[in-house]
Parts: structure tokens; C-alpha cells; sequence
């Protein structure tokens, strides 16, 4: 599997270049800035990509610019952000995109190597890693605000686990509930988010961030 790595500092750098290649990933160009990373990702157009936000020239948002501009012209590109920021406005229309695989984790999520590696493949796959404190970021500038604002505590924590990609039957074991409960809860979310339900958990998670972008918007 293909990988197209950006970022700046060399020692994380090399580190996931080993870590990854470690675990079966070749490693085609490793970049540190936002301008090469947008031509690397355009160049090799990678099975997946592992990018952090804050790239230079300008150390603000350059690796989330470069992966929108990249997905532009390479549509359904993987791209997997890994930074200790959450950028939200860039990140909404990054994840919002309902073309290709998508995920967004801190970068202390790297020390989980399991759990980091297997965000890797499933993005690659065409599926969702999301972080759980990113989503806690995303949902909680909303939460107060209507509809959102009308889901229960409950409601809100089995949107959070959506969000990160898990099944229903997966939140189930998480919250120790039976999977019915779980199904009770997602369709509420839905109808209140007036949103359809869709037992597809990308798309579910997909929706979902599109519409808090276009809260934001």
C-alpha cells in the first residue's frame, strides 16, 4: 500500500516512515512543506495520505490546504490528517467531502501504534478514522445551537462514536447496551438532524460532518 507522508518535523517524520513501513506500507515521498506535499500527492496519487495541518511556508493550515487542493484534482483521494491542532473550519470542508476515505486524529494517537495503523488501512479502504477529541471540538461549538441542540446527552455520545467510525453493534459494546437501543438512538439523531438514517457508517459519519459544515457556513 502506497503512502504519501507530509511532515515537518524529521524526527516524527522518520519515526512513521519506519512505523509504517514496519507494518507493510511503502512509503513513496515523504515531504515537509505544504507545496510539496499538494505536488507529491498530485505526482503519485497515494492509496492513502498521513498529513499534519501546521506545514511551512506558513505553519498555519498549509497540510489541510494542500490535502483540499490535492483532492480537487485527484477526486477521492485518502487523506488521513495527523496533527496536535484541530483546525475547524478547514477541517469541516475536508471531512465533508463525501468522495474517498477521511480521518482526522491527534497526533498522540501515533503512541496506540494499533489503533493508529489500522486508521491508516481503513481510510485507505474508503473508510472513516476520526479522533474522538476532534469530534468532541466539532460537535461542541454547536451543541447549544438548534437542532443539535435538541439531542440528549445520550444522543450526543452515540453521535461521537458515529462519528469515529464504529457500527452500531460496536457502540452497543461500548455503551454496555443491547444493539436495538443503539439503532433506537441513531434513528432520534437522524430525525432530529433531519437527516435519512443509513446503515452505510461512512456515509452516516459523512453526513453528518457535512451538515455541521454547513452550520459553520
Amino acid at each position: 500500500m502506497r503512502v504519501v507522508l507530509g511532515e515537518d518535523l524529521a524526527l516524527l517524520r522518520d519515526g512513521l516512515i519506519r512505523l509504517l513501513t514496519a507494518h507493510g506500507f511503502e512509503v513513496v515521498e515523504a515531504v515537509d512543506s505544504g507545496p510539496a506535499l499538494l505536488e507529491a500527492l498530485v505526482k503519485h496519487k497515494p492509496d492513502v495520505a498521513v498529513v499534519d495541518v501546521r506545514m511551512p511556508p506558513t505553519f498555519t493550515d498549509e497540510g489541510l490546504k494542500a490535502s483540499i487542493e490535492a483532492r480537487k484534482q485527484v477526486p477521492g483521494l485518502p487523506i488521513l490528517v495527523l496533527s496536535q491542532y484541530v483546525e475547524q473550519l478547514y477541517a469541516r470542508e475536508l471531512l465533508s467531502d463525501r468522495a474517498g476515505g477521511v480521518g482526522y486524529l491527534l497526533k498522540d494517537r501515533v503512541s496506540e501504534v494499533g489503533q493508529f495503523v489500522d486508521a491508516v488501512r481503513r481510510v485507505a479502504a474508503g473508510g472513516t478514522a476520526m479522533d474522538p477529541d476532534v469530534i468532541s471540538q466539532l460537535l461542541a461549538r454547536r451543541e447549544r445551537d438548534e437542532p443539535l441542540g435538541t439531542l440528549t446527552p445520550r444522543e450526543r455520545e452515540v453521535l461521537s462514536l458515529m462519528a469515529e467510525g464504529r457500527s452500531n453493534a460496536a457502540i452497543a459494546a461500548r455503551m454496555f447496551v443491547t444493539e436495538k437501543a443503539i439503532s433506537k438512538h441513531t434513528n432520534n439523531i437522524f430525525s432530529k438532524l433531519m437527516l435519512p438514517p443509513s446503515e452505510d457508517d461512512n456515509r452516516r459519519v459523512l453526513a453528518v460532518l457535512a451538515y455541521l459544515n454547513d452550520l459553520n457556513g
